[in-house]
């Protein structure tokens, strides 16, 4: 059995992933405290907090064969300042670099949002890398992005769009690094073995809750299904009057349907277009656009980011029959194949078959943990937030153990129950994780 550690630890994603290659957790740290509890609860094990103290001065963290590590990723997302290394959690890739320095284990799992690898972080990335290297890891200049929906169920896959950068090393020594790394992703960032994601059906393949008391819970509310109501009559009535009865792909603004664009004279060009776009669209179908705004006062008792519809749902019926997000930039709406990224703020997804957001359930499912995995009796929203920051199992798992059977013969000259343990893996770790919540802890 080889060993491992989990910083920044969340809730334990990565703690699944690598206990279902074979690994024990020795040490595990995450600094919020209500996903310290559902960590310990679930992994029967003790959290350390706040990984500064524990690796600045006397390192608390023990040796390992592999270090797992979701740092945060606020310094570089899209939602946040975008400020990098310049931010202090940004700094915290440097807590990492220290554990590595002293216990340079064999390999190396650290994942992030894509936007790390953005054209606004270059410098930032470029610095990660060359770290990396000069402690020992031979790692790709070029990030490996990936995302689960791109695994088939059999290989852990899961029904959400979830594109995170994932940043795998082995450890050879600084010389080796510089000389043998390339510039390529471990894997490329689309469907694995003939996969594909259409084929992707969330009732089926979550699978989704079916029983009365999910719908009770988190039913939507009657205001939020008057506003469905109000844009499927909308699809219903324009739809057909379309060629091919396909609805435009651009973001429709009923507050955009005048027969000439209002702009001002610095009105910037992707929102002349949409103007543009939709004051042809309310020409084309004036008639039953304006008997459609008249029937429902013109709107006026919606919010603005309800005027709006984002339609990707191609020839689904209606807009009950497709996922959707309310969202700040509208009611975004797409088939019920795969679901978007689950987030850390309240955007869960809205089933429209079954009136109702996803559940804490069904979130967990979407990142891959087992069906014996729960919060407790945490509020709802800490269970969302919990698993709009986490890792997804399947992902991760797919990664690191690609990553171990490329360079296999490396990782065994230093590693060698690791090497062991990532050869005779399953190619998902679903039925590990399902017996390992029956206390049976060898493969079957």
């Amino acid at each position: 059995m080889f060993s491992y550690v989990d910083l920044f630890a969340g809730v334990g994603g990565f703690h699944a992933a690598l206990s279902a290659l074979g690994g024990e957790c020795v040490f595990a740290s995450e600094i919020d405290e209500a996903a310290k509890r559902v960590y310990e609860r679930n992994w029967g094990m003790e959290v350390a907090g706040d990984i500064i103290p524990l690796t600045e001065g006397q390192m608390a963290v023990p040796g390992h064969d592999v270090l797992a590590a979701g740092f945060p990723c606020q310094p570089f997302s899209k939602s946040g300042f975008q400020r990098g290394m310049e931010e202090t959690r940004g700094t915290l890739f440097w807590n990492i670099c220290r554990v590595l320095e002293e216990r340079k284990p064999a390999v190396i799992l650290l994942e992030n949002v894509r936007n790390l690898a953005g054209p606004r972080h270059r410098d930032t990335w470029e610095t990660i890398v060359t770290t990396l290297r000069d402690l020992g890891y031979k790692v790709s200049g070029v990030p490996t992005v990936f995302s689960p929906h791109n695994l088939s169920p059999e290989l852990g896959g899961r029904p959400q769009t979830r594109d995170r950068v994932f940043i795998t090393g082995t450890y050879v020594g600084r010389a080796r690094a510089w000389a043998e790394s390339v510039d390529e992703p471990l894997i490329p960032n689309q469907p694995v073995k003939g996969w594909s994601p259409l084929a992707w059906d969330l009732e089926r393949d979550l699978p989704l809750q079916t029983d009365p008391a999910a719908r009770a819970e988190y039913g939507l509310t009657s205001v939020e299904t008057e506003w469905i109501n109000i844009w499927d009559e909308f699809i219903q009535a324009v739809r057909p009057r379309i060629p091919g009865n396909r609805l435009p792909g651009f973001p429709i603004w009923a507050d955009a349907f005048v027969a000439e664009p209002e702009m001002e004279a610095d009105t910037p060009e992707w929102k002349a277009d949409f103007l543009r776009k939709n004051s042809d669209l309310y020409l084309d179908h004036r008639r039953v656009i304006d008997a459609w705004l008249q029937r429902h006062d013109y709107l006026r008792d919606l919010p603005a980011s309800r005027r709006k519809l984002e339609w990707q749902a191609q020839d689904a019926p209606t807009l009950w029959d497709t996922v959707m997000h309310f969202r700040p930039s509208g009611i975004r709406a797409k088939k019920p194949t795969y679901v978007p990224a689950l987030v850390a703020i309240t955007q869960t997804s809205i089933v429209g078959k079954l009136g109702r957001r996803l559940t804490p359930r069904e979130a967990a499912r979407l990142q891959g943990l087992p069906e014996w995995f729960d919060f407790g009796d945490q509020p709802d929203a800490a269970s969302y937030k919990q698993m709009g920051n986490g890792v997804n199992v399947g992902a991760a798992y797919f990664i690191l153990r690609e990553h171990i059977l490329r360079d296999i013969e490396d990782v065994r000259a230093v590693a060698p129950a690791l090497a062991d343990s990532v050869v005779a893996s399953a190619s998902s770790p679903d039925r590990v994780l399902a017996l390992l919540g029956s206390g049976v802890t060898q493969r079957a």
